[in-house]
């Protein structure tokens, strides 16, 4: 009696992502490439911005382990060109590399270390950072280097050289900053650029600096909230991947307005990284597509 084939075990799971100025038959040509390679689509989204004029693509796709990955890619070269597609085709089998920095506040890095640890978020946490020992206990208990990296004005170009070689010798995926309270250089954020991610309240740009909740809480603020964006030279503007917000009143301290701050800031950090990893948003100038 011959055994029932396992369909899935014998495909490769891959992503496409795209986008190129929009014109007609975009879906057409690449359903047709994939059918053409026995590709089998499992989900697909698409978007097209009228104000910009560029159309957007995401296919979660399986092809049969007798085919090529690298032929389908040659040939969607040359489908791509024309089209002048900005585009990639990841192995969704491969999980991604994830370098965390943090400095003293421990909450983010916290929820990512369970979430990675569970199986709830599809990334390895190569290593951890910090300009504090603080969290090196914790690093530990999940089997993860802590690298202590401490800084001051005077050695900043040496400790971010020292993160930058580490992101290139453990081939680091995404950086995350999961409230690290030091402001990256332009050099560092243009080297980091579509590949590092930063968590930060919203009270921005009223409430600077240290202690923004208490901040906050004098001024009466009623709602409070968290931004995830990829860092780039401009501080805190670049491209918003995900917020959230909660309703505050005049009954909270200005430690429950942190608290519950605190947890939006890493169901919000843990939805950016997801969709990161995911390869779920395509950059559409300043601004992020984001696909569900």
């Amino acid at each position: 009696m011959s055994q029932p084939v396992d369909v899935a075990a014998s495909n490769q799971d891959f992503v496409l992502t795209l986008s190129c100025p929009d014109t007609t038959g975009i879906v057409y040509r690449v359903s047709g490439l994939l059918y053409q390679h026995e590709g089998n689509i499992l989900d697909a989204q698409q978007y097209g911005d009228t104000e910009t004029g560029r159309f957007f693509l995401r296919v979660h796709f399986a092809l049969p382990s007798a085919h090529s990955i690298d032929t389908l890619r040659e040939r969607f070269a040359e489908l791509a060109g024309p089209l002048q597609m900005n585009w990639q085709i990841h192995d969704n089998s491969r999980r991604s590399r994830l370098l965390i920095m943090v400095s003293k506040q421990g909450h983010c890095l916290n929820d990512l270390l369970f979430r990675a640890h569970s199986g709830q978020l599809k990334a390895d946490i190569a290593a951890i950072v910090s300009n504090h020992p603080d969290y090196a206990a914790l690093a530990e208990s999940y089997g993860i280097p802590f690298h202590h990296l401490p800084i001051t004005p005077d050695t900043k170009p040496q400790q971010e050289r020292q993160i930058l070689d580490l992101v290139e010798r453990e081939q680091i995926d995404l950086v995350v900053l999961a409230r690290y309270m030091q402001i990256l250089s332009a050099e560092m954020s243009t080297a980091l650029t579509g590949r590092a991610i930063n968590i930060h309240h919203s009270f921005l740009p009223s409430f600077k600096g240290a202690r923004p909740y208490h901040q906050a809480w004098q001024r009466g603020v009623k709602i409070i909230g968290a931004t995830a964006h990829y860092v780039t030279s401009d501080l805190d503007e670049g491209p918003i991947i995900e917020q959230d917000i909660a309703r505050v009143d005049h009954t909270m301290r200005a430690e429950d307005l942190t608290r519950v701050g605190s947890d939006i800031e890493s169901l919000v950090l843990s939805r950016a990284v997801r969709r990161h990893v995911e390869h779920r948003i395509l950059l559409n100038d300043n601004r992020t597509v984001v696909f569900r």
